[in-house]
């Protein structure tokens, strides 16, 4: 199955083996149904199971928040969740977010600020600061970064990834334009 962004997704990916689990996620706006086995993580589940590879797997401790998604709208690290626990919850992942053909706003901030260098922690950190503006806290540059903290960029872009979601703050409420 297509999504928008023209990655595929594997509509059904149950296998009906012993000692797992049959679960529905809505995952990029398309239900698929998995059989998992109680201990797999969502991150496993969307990248072993789905073929979602966008979400990485950095420390698997939940210390990095390179597996940051949105499940009901809220950003959680993913590898620290067990896909079970989330039957029929909606799952955004990095590519989810593209509408149409059109990159989400923060993501295409991200390459206008350069807030990326090798790009691991990009997908976690895009996702992240969707739910940090989904959420209304951020006001300023510091309540930025301190609701970004969960997410480690190893490569020291921190300075542009402030500067991208702000624009795109900026561009919410109206004082840029895109």
């Amino acid at each position: 199955m297509d999504t928008a962004s023209g990655t595929k997704i594997a509509a059904n990916a149950s296998t009906g083996l012993p000692g797992t689990s049959a679960i529905t996620l809505i995952i990029n706006d398309l239900p698929v149904k998995l059989d998992v086995a109680p201990w797999t993580t969502l991150l496993d589940a969307l990248r072993e199971n789905v073929g979602l590879t966008g979400t990485k797997k950095g420390c698997d401790h939940g210390q990095c928040g390179a597996c940051t998604v949105l499940v009901d709208g809220r950003r959680i690290n993913s590898c620290l969740t067990l896909a079970i626990m989330k039957d029929g919850a909606t799952v955004t992942t990095i590519e989810g977010l593209a509408e149409n053909g059109a990159l989400h706003p923060l993501q295409q901030a991200f390459i206008d600020h350069d807030a990326f260098q090798c790009g691991y922690c990009t997908p976690g950190q895009i996702c992240s600061a969707v739910g940090l503006m989904s959420e209304g806290h951020a006001r300023t540059p510091d309540d930025v970064r301190e609701l970004m903290s969960g997410n480690i960029c190893r490569c020291g872009a921190y300075l542009n990834i402030v500067a991208a979601i702000q624009h795109v703050m900026n561009m919410a409420e109206g004082s840029v334009k895109p």
